[in-house]
């Protein structure tokens, strides 16, 4: 019978792609690689550039290490992946499951470590790849190329939507497969039972602090600590939780939210990923977030003003942001 050592060897054995390296999908490649896994990353070139030349550098709040892993600009990196960890921002979804199809491995696992909660569907719909569903639970951002900067948590969830049938895996279920990948890299991986519940109740925390600290730039502790803004974030869950209950999802139970709101106070100044995009002057995530629970309420017959009030300031910032940047003057510091 295999050990729990020859589980790790084996998972250890299977070489990782990571589609769309950014803060979230760098920590955990990279956490992979450290372990000895084989992972490539795919992002953009200043990123490429940067660790062939300097390695990924992870900073974490329990070590600091240069990791060495491959790196390219070309989705076709895919193709000796046994596992895609597909970590593009949600509106990117389409234009990258097409761009990646053609490349994957007909056994190939593509795992959605993504905010928002219809990812996958979106994935499958576009270029007919069963992604995985996860949840993630890290706070991590990349201050210049090919560093993570790590402010807490690393850990994961994964499972099966129900009613999806496992009898074509060959080895094991999916969730079995990827969990056991991820022990071999000492990260928590927990399988779970319910993975849309899971999803959902992620997905509500997201909604209710990302615009926000997106719109004050200030980290999540400084707007947990604030009252007007506490107050703002438990009407704003309070929503979302209305949209689940009506869409059939199960809801988080009694307390949720006074203890989500108690753990957000201890990250401090980390800021959330739709913050870190404004600043950069990136395209934000809202549309699959509050804009996603805006649009799920007006289908479901529930009111979501407060999410439409984020949605609306977040696109207007956005906005802005993209107008300043073609004023800007060829060359100009950002």
């Amino acid at each position: 019978m295999p050990t729990n050592s020859d589980a790790k060897v084996k998972a250890a054995a299977k070489r990782v792609a990571v589609m769309g390296a950014g803060a979230v999908g760098s920590y955990f490649g990279g956490m992979l690689a450290r372990a000895g896994v084989p992972v490539t990353m795919i992002a953009r070139g200043a990123y490429v550039d940067a660790v062939r030349r300097n390695k990924l550098f992870l900073d974490t709040v329990t070590f600091q290490e240069r990791v060495a892993v491959d790196a390219s600009t070309d989705p076709s990196a895919v193709r000796d992946a046994h596992v895609v960890l597909f970590c593009v921002k949600g509106q990117d979804d389409e234009e990258t499951a097409r761009a990646i199809a053609p490349h994957l491995a007909a056994d190939a696992i593509v795992v959605s470590l993504q905010n928002g909660v219809d990812n996958v569907e979106r994935i499958r719909a576009a270029a007919g790849i069963g992604a995985l569903p996860a949840v993630v639970y890290v706070a991590a951002a990349m201050p210049e190329p090919g560093h993570v900067k790590h402010s807490g948590l690393g850990e994961l969830a994964v499972g099966e939507f129900a009613g999806r049938s496992a009898g074509a895996e060959v080895q094991a279920p999916r969730p079995a497969q990827i969990a056991a990948l991820f022990a071999s890299a000492n990260v928590p991986c927990r399988i779970s039972t319910d993975i849309l519940g899971d999803m959902w109740q992620k997905f509500i925390t997201n909604c209710g602090a990302n615009a926000i600290s997106a719109i004050a730039q200030m980290g999540y502790g400084d707007i947990a600590r604030c009252d007007a803004s506490r107050d703002l974030m438990v009407r704003v869950v309070e929503e979302c939780i209305a949209v689940a209950r009506a869409a059939g999802v199960r809801t988080p139970g009694p307390g949720f939210t006074e203890k989500w709101l108690a753990n957000l106070a201890k990250f401090g100044g980390a800021l959330a990923s739709t913050a870190q995009d404004l600043a950069r002057g990136k395209r934000t995530e809202i549309e699959s977030l509050n804009g996603y629970i805006v649009r799920r309420g007006a289908e479901l017959g529930v009111a979501t003003p407060n999410n439409f009030a984020l949605y609306a300031l977040v696109k207007l910032l956005e906005g802005k942001v993209a107008s300043e940047q073609q004023v800007r003057p060829a060359g100009a510091a950002r």
